[in-house]
């Protein structure tokens, strides 16, 4: 599962402590084996089940939900670096494990996915911040992973979770305009 995960995720290379990307590849590897997806249904189901016939996968948000968050850090690292302190690491790794709660959160039923019956007790930051503690994430990546969706709204986010809250609603929200 070490390869797959790899090959799913290059931009792991992206996070320059060892220590934080072994922990971050961990996580997805614990949430393949907790869960009845396998990494090639991510480039096949939907992203949300919040958008009915959602036209973009899991892998395709996610992937761009990374990029943007990496670039819009460098960017205030750029312009505002001085006064506002951005640890790249962080956006990364809470960028990349944002949504890895949704292996939980997900079945697949007659080669649909679903909620499944634990998703609709415990929706994906939950389950994702859970895989997080089980693998020794650190706890500034994974409150980015608690607060990156609407939950997220009842707490004060750090800057990274805020950079990474962003990217995540900027590539979901045009998709419910596409809902007729």
């Amino acid at each position: 599962m070490r390869e797959e995960v790899l090959e799913l995720w290059p931009e792991l290379e992206w996070i320059k402590g060892a220590d934080l990307r072994e922990r971050t590849l961990s996580t997805w590897i614990k949430a393949f084996e907790l869960s009845p997806l396998e990494p090639k249904d991510l480039e096949e189901i939907p992203f949300t089940l919040l958008v009915p016939h959602c036209p973009a996968s899991f892998m395709e948000h996610k992937r761009c939900v990374v990029h943007v968050a990496r670039k819009a850090a460098e960017s205030m690292q750029e312009h505002l670096g001085r006064a506002l302190p951005i640890d790249m690491d962080t956006v990364i790794a809470g960028a990349i494990l944002a949504d890895v709660g949704k292996l939980l959160e997900y079945e697949k039923k007659d080669g649909k996915a679903v909620q499944s019956d634990r998703g609709k007790a415990l929706r994906h930051p939950f389950t994702g911040v859970g895989l997080c503690m089980m693998c020794g994430v650190p706890d500034a990546v994974a409150h980015i992973v608690a607060a990156h969706a609407g939950e997220g709204d009842l707490v004060k986010r750090s800057t990274e979770a805020t950079i990474v809250h962003h990217a995540d609603f900027m590539t979901f929200l045009p998709f419910k305009n596409l809902v007729k």
